[in-house]
């Protein structure tokens, strides 16, 4: 068994936490499949039914359960993705919004429900500047040179 982070985040699928994993662990190139734990008969599972599976994204462990329908993911909490350029932005976007819905400034959810913030890596210097800020309010997906463009208006 690998060597596990001391907090990671457990996250509660419905019935699909493998094919969530798996389809994350196509989305980043820096990802692995670290553990799961398969039913031995005991708990809601059936015998062979994976009820946690563990993986790492972009050296950040997280932990998914099949957990049932009795809770649902929710923009409360978010994975904030920092990419170096528009084509790393376009990238991350294109994948994880295929079967999910677009939100405001840089958020996605989805196919699973989960929540993504796909931003430039410097967002917190570009919002600094008013004109960037009101920019970035507008825009769905991050637009990286609108952002720099009217960063430097300010």
């Amino acid at each position: 068994m690998p060597t596990m982070n001391k907090v990671a985040p457990f996250l509660w699928f419905d019935d699909n936490a493998e094919e969530a994993a798996e389809f994350y662990l196509s989305v980043f190139p820096h990802a692995r499949r670290l553990d799961e734990l398969r039913s031995k008969g005991v708990g809601p599972w059936p015998v062979g039914k994976i009820a946690t599976i563990t993986i790492e994204l972009e050296g950040q462990e997280m932990v998914f359960l099949n957990g049932g329908p009795a809770h649902q993911l929710s923009p409360a909490f978010s994975f904030f993705v920092r990419c170096d350029s528009q084509e790393e932005i376009d990238s991350y976007w294109g994948k994880l919004i295929e079967g999910g819905k677009p939100m405001a400034c840089g958020w996605l959810t989805d196919r699973y429900g989960l929540c993504w913030q796909i931003v430039p890596r410097h967002i917190g210097e570009l919002v600094n500047h008013p004109k960037a800020m009101q920019a970035m309010m507008g825009m769905i997906k991050m637009d990286l040179t609108a952002l720099e463009a009217a960063a430097r208006k300010s």
